[in-house]
Formats: structure tokens, sequence, C-alpha cells
């Protein structure tokens, strides 16, 4: 039965401000029309030196953001009123004798379904825990590609490697996730895996960590197909695959192709490609339409083709600032480039978010496109014009517009 929201929060909000009850709280989805501030929140309380304070972890679409506020004083209740005041969809709160889950309806009502457990259990209140990783630093895959030693230690010289696998990883879970949830992309099954292909994947890093984690970690059927260009990369690659059981497991395989000109059959459904240097990004976005798939992953390597059109072209009133410094004018490309490679998928009925890959202290080219398929091609509307009138206003072609007939 549906019953008020703001007195059904207002009782939420009472348990989480009770320390001794809660033991975890967490916010999630967003209410019809509205877009909260994070992704998701999570709420507990953790024992500092400093005495009980709540901690408060948010999530946007690629990162975690944690901040602890003292129970005496108004912190706390001043930081949970900040998230009870955003348009999320669900609330869980689970204290120590009962479970509670409020649902916000359409009509902005509250359904609540409460469960009492078996037994009262203690909330954890440690704060330093080692951060939970979607592969540990010891996994076969990390040493096999020798980003840990034979001991499974982490080598210095490969952490950031290591970080970007990871962050990645944490980007492709949450995408895989959500498109599942939404109905964008079937789920697999043991006869019909999810297939995946990973565009230009040279060593294969990111290959072979999306496949260990989605199979192993996760439990999904996958079959992932690398494609690079150099019979090297097939057989290194290949060597090591059947070195980790995945060739026997039949959930990977590599090919000698470009990307622009590989064919695969069956065509994947999640289309990756890391680093794809140039217009090879557009080559590969190219490909990802041309086979339908319901999910696609760029990070675009550099943006050379649009920063050398801006070097040729008059620069329009009153942008010359922008383009007078040579930096300038390539950082210019960089956002022009992957906003109108944005544009473009969403002409093509994609969902298309411009998010942060890793931080940028451990590579520069840290942006990543993420494409989600929702509909048909849109041949018209707002979204085709500011198109138009973009190109048209820097004089500028770009390469995926051509390789798409656009």
């Amino acid at each position: 039965m549906a019953e008020p929201l703001l007195r059904e929060l207002n009782r939420l909000r009472a348990l989480i401000l009770d320390p001794d009850v809660l033991v975890k709280a967490v916010a999630s989805g967003r209410q019809k029309g509205e877009q909260p501030a994070w992704r998701r929140a999570e709420l507990r309380y953790v024992d500092l030196k400093a005495g009980r304070h709540l901690q408060v972890t948010t999530y946007d679409d690629t990162q975690a953001f944690t901040a602890n506020h003292a129970v005496s004083g108004d912190a706390a209740r001043d930081a949970l009123d900040a998230l009870l005041d955003e348009p999320f969809a669900n609330w869980n709160v689970d204290t120590t004798t009962q479970s509670h889950q409020l649902r916000v309806t359409k009509k902005l009502e509250a359904v609540v379904h409460t469960t009492d457990r078996a037994e009262p259990v203690e909330a954890e209140r440690e704060h330093d825990r080692d951060k939970q990783r979607l592969l540990p630093e010891d996994d076969p895959v990390f040493v096999a590609l020798g980003i840990s030693d034979a001991q499974g230690r982490l080598k210095p010289s490969r952490q950031a490697k290591y970080r970007q696998v990871e962050e990645f990883l944490r980007l492709l879970d949450s995408s895989i996730t959500d498109a599942l949830d939404k109905g964008h992309l079937r789920r697999p099954t043991a006869d019909e895996p999810l297939r995946i292909a990973d565009l230009g994947c040279g060593n294969a890093y990111l290959t072979f960590a999306a496949e260990r984690y989605l199979s192993g970690v996760r439990g999904l059927p996958v079959r992932l197909t690398g494609v690079d260009v150099k019979e090297q990369s097939r057989e290194h690659n290949s060597a090591v695959a059947a070195g980790l059981g995945a060739a026997a497991r039949q959930s990977m395989n590599f090919v000698v192709g470009t990307i622009g000109g590989v064919a695969l059959d069956p065509a994947p459904e999640v289309v990756l490609a890391l680093h794809a240097c140039d217009t090879a990004t557009d080559e590969a976005l190219a490909q990802a339409v041309g086979w339908g798939a319901q999910l696609v992953l760029a990070a675009p390597c550099c943006h050379h083709d649009i920063a050398a059109q801006l070097r040729k072209a008059p620069t329009p009133a009153p942008y010359a600032v922008l383009t007078r410094h040579g930096i300038l004018r390539e950082r210019l490309a960089d956002t022009l480039t992957d906003g109108l490679r944005a544009s473009l998928m969403r002409q093509q009925g994609y969902r298309v978010d411009v998010v942060q890959f890793v931080e940028s202290q451990h590579t520069p080219r840290n942006t990543m496109l993420r494409a989600v398929r929702t509909g048909g091609p849109v041949k018209g509307g707002s979204v085709r014009k500011e198109y138009d009138e973009l190109v048209a206003t820097w004089g500028i072609h770009p390469r995926l517009a051509e390789l798409l007939g656009s």
C-alpha cells in the first residue's frame, strides 16, 4: 500500500540517525523525470579516533567519494538530509533487527516493505577496511600479464596499469549491469554467451581482465574476441589465453584484422575500443553501429584529425583566443572530437555518456564514451540541428560522419 513519501522518509531518517541501530543504508535509482546528483549513496557508522562518525560514500559513473561526518553536532544530520532531498527512487535501510525497503512510485508516494531478521546482527564500525578490488593483485591473470610477480605481488612499475584495469572493470561492470537491468542487453546463457569484441586490443590487458572478471567472478557466460592488425599480437595473446585456460573454456579467441575491416559472425553485442589512435576510434564506433551493438565503450587516444582541420580552417568569431595557443587548440580539438562523436552516436539511436575513465594523474587519456543502444536512428530534430550548426561554425568534417554516411 502506498504511503505519504515524506512521512516514510522521516521514519527511515530516524533509523539512519541512530548509531546503535543502523547497519547500512543505500540510496539508488532516480525518480521519474528527475536526476539525483549521485548514482548511488551508501551510509554507515565508523569509529574513528575522534569518535563515531556517519560515513557517506557517494558514487558517480566512475568514482566513489567518501566523507565522514561527526555524530555530535549537526554534521551527520545535515549530510543525511542533503541525500534525502535528492530524488532517489529507492532506499534500503538495514538495522540490527530489521530490513526496510522503500520505493518511490510515479505518483511520488512510498511503497515500503519491512522484514524482521531471524536473529539480531552487529554492525561493523571499523574504518580502515581494505578497498574491495574486483580482481585482487594476486589473480592469475595479472601474473600472466606481468602486472604482478610470480608471488602475486603488484610490481611497482605496473601500478598505473593495475589502476587502469581496475577502473575499467568497474565501468564495464556497472555498464553491463545497467544495460541488463533495463533490457537494453539480453541476458546471456551457456548456449548463447554474451559476445564481446575488443577492437585494436594490442596486448589485451583489458580483454583478459574483462574475461576473467565477467566469467570467473560474476559468472556471466561470455565470449570475447580480440582484434588486432598484428599477427604477433594474435600469437602472443592466444598463448596467454591457453595458459589461463580461457582457450579451453572457449571464452576467448584472437583474430588478425583492421578495426574497420574485420568481419565477425555472429556480430558482437558489446564493443570495446580502448585507446585506439585518432580516427581508429571512429572506425570502431562505425563498426559497432554497423553491427548493431547494444553497448559500446570507447576510450579515445588522440585527436589529430580535427586538430589538423582546426589549424587549416579560419577560426570563427569570437573564438580566436581558443586557437591562438597550441595547447588550447589541442584541448579544444579533443573536446570537439568527442562531443561530435557523442552527437553522431545519439543520432544513431544510442544514449551516450562521456565519463572519466581514470584520474588524470594515471593517464592524460582518461575520457570514455559509453553508448547504449535504446532505439532507432534519429533523422532530424534538435540533436541533428545542434550537430549541423557546430560543424558548419567550425568548418570541420568528422571522420565518424563520413564512415556513417551522415
